[in-house]
């Protein structure tokens, strides 16, 4: 059984809000949360981060992880730096996080070990996306720019050595003014990709062709976007209170249709997510209210205020949960779960530990019975977990404890054999080498 639920988060300490959809009944309101715009992801299935702003400059900060059936923050990670804007791709195996400097990191789940660290922007990043397929990262930025990454290629270590300039695959810097929202459509390798901004633009860029297509000119600046699965329009939340109507193929260069506006119009519209099921729209505003729209009828289905409207939302993200029993089933499930726990996200990269000539598994196949982050495990990973069971001293545990020392052993015989294979393999190039050089 599935479930709709939207989550929203504050830049005020008002936590992170839970609903569903369908009812509009409050679910869970998890504690100590103020959270900077685009800085809220659901992480797969199981639990929820959000990058935190410690004052209002947003100069120092940190991740929280929380799970769905507990209202307190479970793992507290304190990166390098402030992180700005925070995603995670859909099967909750990586987090990526873009920092105050510009720089961009991608951290294991599974182990929190950072994998990559880059200079993406000369300032501040603004908002990440993944692509549908996970392939390609979208990032926006303080100084108007869009790149666009490709995993495989950031994770290809001579790549890197001798075109570190150009690591991007698309760079789009057309707009003269901060970028504060992008969404990228389903088209795969054709898909389009709009980017909102202060310049009271949004832009409409092919990833096929890295161009420009059009620019569309709206009435006020542009906080935030979300997509029409139809894939011919997108909705644009203003800063004067109105949802804006764009067309993706429009021949004009001006938006004049609107979907509607909140009750206060001098509070604007600060945040947007679209939900297939249903047709729904939800937008969230300065004024701390969330509503969802008909698109179709252009007319409000609820609304409800968050934070009793302290605060703005400043982001909404619709997630589909898989329930499994009921909540006290689920609850002890959890409990006995040790190795769902995360670790916290690290602040550095380790060098050469871990991979195998910096050979990194981008998508691993996913197991629809086991979660993802604890299907795929480090030996470093596996070693910790064996000794906070030696710690608890249970009977379970003790069979649990040797299960996973047994997984261990497993997992540092497949490395030495994996080794053999590559230092095999080298013996195997060399030898072709010599014997077409010395002919």
């Amino acid at each position: 059984m599935e479930e709709t639920t939207v989550i929203a988060s504050s830049s005020f300490d008002c936590g992170i809000g839970s609903w569903d959809l369908k009812t509009g009944n409050e679910q869970l309101r998890f504690k100590q949360c103020a959270s900077p715009s685009h800085g809220l992801t659901a992480v797969g299935e199981k639990f929820l981060a959000a990058s935190q702003l410690r004052n209002a400059s947003g100069s120092s900060g940190s991740v929280f992880f929380w799970f769905w059936n507990k209202p307190q923050v479970e793992v507290r990670s304190f990166p390098v730096e402030s992180i700005t804007a925070l995603t995670a791709n859909s099967e909750g195996t990586y987090i990526v996080g873009g920092g105050a400097s510009g720089d961009i990191f991608i951290w294991e789940v599974a182990t929190g070990k950072l994998l990559k660290k880059w200079h993406a922007h000369y300032v501040s990043v603004t908002c990440l996306v993944f692509s549908g397929d996970d392939s390609l990262l979208v990032s926006g930025s303080q100084d108007g720019s869009v790149r666009v990454w490709s995993l495989i290629r950031l994770f290809d270590d001579q790549q890197r050595q001798h075109q570190e300039r150009t690591l991007y695959e698309h760079k789009f810097d057309e707009h003269t003014m901060a970028v504060n929202d992008i969404v990228i459509d389903y088209g795969g390798c054709n898909a389009l990709i709009v980017s909102a901004s202060k310049d009271q633009t949004c832009k409409v860029w092919s990833l096929s062709q890295g161009k420009l297509l059009r620019s569309i000119i709206f009435p006020s600046k542009i906080n935030a976007l979300a997509l029409d699965p139809g894939g011919s329009v997108f909705y644009a939340g203003g800063g004067d209170g109105n949802i804006y109507i764009g067309a993706l193929n429009s021949k004009s260069d001006y938006a004049t249709q609107f979907l509607g506006s909140v009750s206060d119009p001098s509070k604007a519209i600060t945040c947007l997510a679209y939900c297939a099921d249903g047709n729904l729209l939800i937008s969230g505003s300065e004024g701390g209210v969330i509503c969802v729209w008909n698109p179709r009828s252009r007319q409000p289905v609820r609304s409800f205020t968050f934070g009793h409207g302290k605060g703005p939302v400043n982001n909404i993200q619709v997630v589909r949960k898989t329930i499994v029993g009921n909540a006290n089933k689920a609850q002890s499930s959890w409990k006995r779960n040790v190795s769902s726990l995360p670790p916290p996200l690290e602040k550095y990269e380790r060098k050469g530990d871990d991979t195998v000539d910096g050979i990194v598994i981008v998508d691993p196949p996913l197991s629809s019975d086991v979660p993802v982050y604890s299907s795929y495990r480090s030996a470093d990973f596996i070693n910790e977990q064996v000794k906070e069971l030696e710690q608890q001293g249970s009977a379970a545990t003790e069979i649990e404890m040797e299960r996973l020392k047994l997984e261990y052993k497993k997992s540092i015989l497949m490395n030495d054999q994996w080794q053999k294979n590559y230092e095999n393999l080298l013996q195997v190039v060399m030898e072709e080498e010599l014997n077409g050089g010395s002919n």
